[in-house]
């Protein structure tokens, strides 16, 4: 993998995020209980919702596609900072980064074109009830999900492709836990300005031209709302909006501020990180089911049918 431009350099080391050890020790313990509640919370999501019939509508489909993502997003940099929590030396190959670095734009393009289509869904099902079947087919919300995964891919591969040609003299420490472009921009010695420019064009392609449909689907969706004379009926709109609003504001908030705003290394980047690629994918789940009757109706029938089977 372009061993010419990697020649002087084969391996980063990794700064974390304390090199004191009772601390590391903590933090391994604290983001240990993180990552097993993503995945538990996740996993029971996507269960839930492919078992219940009740659940079998565009709405959940795309919202067990969002857990499958945030699932596999965790997955991508939590398992290494366990490992490097625990270890004298936090190093990574530059392959190994650059795989890292493919998978996060893998994860985070997707889930961004996903909270779109996802608020495309609510538009539909909110302001055009009648036409809802119509709008949101059964085939329509399939291409949509490989369409989101198709424009992921290959965002992640030229930002990639790009990164593989960058020089790395001298500096093999990343101030940072896991490998993200920004990051390694710091440690370039090529000129970077055709990367940076890529980088942020991708990154308001992906970012603002999605939270854009999302912000307009919004609109119209609170005029109708608004519109609505029953206090029951508005409460329940409002109810099953607030959910993904909350989602899209942790995502693209944290997200957009580490990829637009330029790399410095500080603790703000690190926080940033920590929030779109470790805390939204742990909050995902709950802010979906304990907002969510339906999805709690959901778990009780799901654990009441596994209880019985275990009884027998």
């Amino acid at each position: 993998m372009a061993l010419r431009n990697h020649s002087t350099i084969t391996q980063f080391i990794l700064f974390g995020m304390s090199d004191d050890p009772h601390i590391q020790v903590l933090l391994f313990v604290l983001f240990l209980g993180i990552y097993l509640l993503t995945l538990l919370g996740n996993l029971t999501m996507i269960l839930v919702i492919r078992t219940d019939s009740h659940l079998h509508t565009p709405m959940y489909f795309f919202l067990s596609n969002l857990s499958f993502l945030d699932f596999c997003f965790s997955s991508v940099t939590l398992p290494k900072l366990l490992k490097d929590l625990l270890s004298e030396k936090k190093i990574i190959s530059v392959e190994g980064c650059l795989a890292q670095v493919f998978f996060v734009f893998l994860t985070a393009g997707n889930e961004a074109c996903l909270l779109s289509v996802m608020a495309y869904d609510r538009y539909a099902a909110i302001c055009h009830p009648l036409l809802y079947g119509q709008m949101m087919s059964y085939q329509l919300c399939k291409g949509l999900v490989w369409g989101s995964w198709s424009l992921a891919s290959l965002n992640a591969l030229i930002i990639v492709l790009l990164a593989i040609n960058l020089d790395f003299c001298d500096a093999q420490t990343i101030h940072h836990y896991t490998c993200e472009l920004p990051s390694l921009f710091l440690l370039s010695c090529s000129d970077i300005s055709i990367n940076i420019s890529i980088l942020s064009f991708s990154t308001i392609f992906l970012g603002l031209g999605n939270f854009f449909p999302i912000f307009f689907s919004y609109v119209r969706i609170i005029f109708n709302i608004l519109s609505v004379s029953s206090t029951t009926g508005r409460s329940k709109s409002f109810s099953t909006c607030s959910s993904h609003l909350i989602t899209v504001i942790l995502f693209f908030g944290s997200g957009m501020l580490r990829y637009l705003m330029p790399p410095s290394g500080s603790s703000l980047d690190l926080l940033s990180s920590l929030q779109y690629s470790v805390i939204t994918p742990m909050l995902n789940p709950l802010i979906y089911s304990l907002r969510n009757k339906e999805v709690k109706t959901a778990v009780k029938r799901t654990l009441g049918k596994y209880s019985q089977y275990f009884r027998h």
